[in-house]
């Protein structure tokens, strides 16, 4: 296993990309934080300093106040609205245009889709979805009650937004989906991920178990450097766009 990005590692990971046949690959808060996406904790500034998001991002705490809740998640979209996708993102859509890629990711910002990737598996969900608590089963969003939150003109349900909060299991279909291409490809790409949130962390061993190769791109060392075959260390937008002829440049 290499531990930098030199000529001799980085000429192993071209020839793994160029060989496969089918790349999974699982994606991190590094590739979103390289388009100045905040991170979770990041995002707590001016009046939301004094408040803990591990404590806001929980079904228990949107209904005691979802008011709260509610606006503090508008402001993670507004903040996230402002990005844009970075190299690593058009990269990665240059590649599925050009391979079989099962993308996976833990972000919830949608800058893989704004980027020209398609069919990405969200595990975390999506922070501009949204989706009903405890609703009716007619519940529209056509038709809601316009509020904060808005709310269900049939029933009255709140309008939640569609990202995993703690304490929840991931969607059902997307952890299927993701492990499936895990047992399934052949090179397993791991990109601005530090490995260590769970069940997601799994999924390089998974593939590495069925046989296939492991790559971890990171700037820093990660808890699945030990899984991988070849470790480069560089940002996601400087060493994906190397990893493949034709990657898509920033426009």
């Amino acid at each position: 296993m290499t531990a930098e990005l030199d000529a001799q590692s980085l000429a192993a990971a071209r020839g793994l990309v160029a060989d496969a046949a089918s790349i999974m690959v699982l994606t991190g808060a590094g590739v979103s934080a390289e388009s100045g996406v905040p991170t979770f904790r990041d995002a707590m500034t001016g009046l939301w300093s004094r408040f803990d998001p591990e404590e806001l991002a929980q079904e228990d705490a949107y209904r005691r106040q979802p008011a709260l809740v509610w606006a503090w998640y508008l402001h993670r979209r507004e903040l996230v609205a402002a990005t844009h996708p970075n190299p690593a993102h058009l990269a990665l859509a240059a590649l599925a245009a050009r391979k079989k890629v099962t993308l996976v990711t833990q972000n919830v910002d949608g800058l893989h889709q704004r980027a020209g990737s398609h069919d990405v598996i969200e595990l975390h969900g999506n922070l501009f979805a949204d989706k009903w608590l405890d609703g009716c089963g007619r519940c529209d969003p056509a038709t809601a009650i316009p509020g904060t939150p808005p709310r269900c003109g049939l029933c009255n349900a709140m309008m939640r937004p569609g990202v995993v909060w703690f304490g929840e299991e991931l969607p059902r279909v997307a952890r299927y989906r993701a492990e499936h291409a895990a047992e399934t490809c052949d090179l397993c790409l791991v990109v601005g991920t530090s490995g260590l949130v769970y069940p997601a962390a799994g999924l390089p061993g998974v593939a590495r178990d069925h046989g296939a190769h492991v790559i971890v791109v990171n700037p820093q060392p990660s808890a699945l450097d030990q899984t991988a075959d070849i470790v480069l260390r560089g940002p996601a937008g400087v060493v994906l766009p190397r990893l493949w002829d034709e990657a898509a440049a920033p426009a």
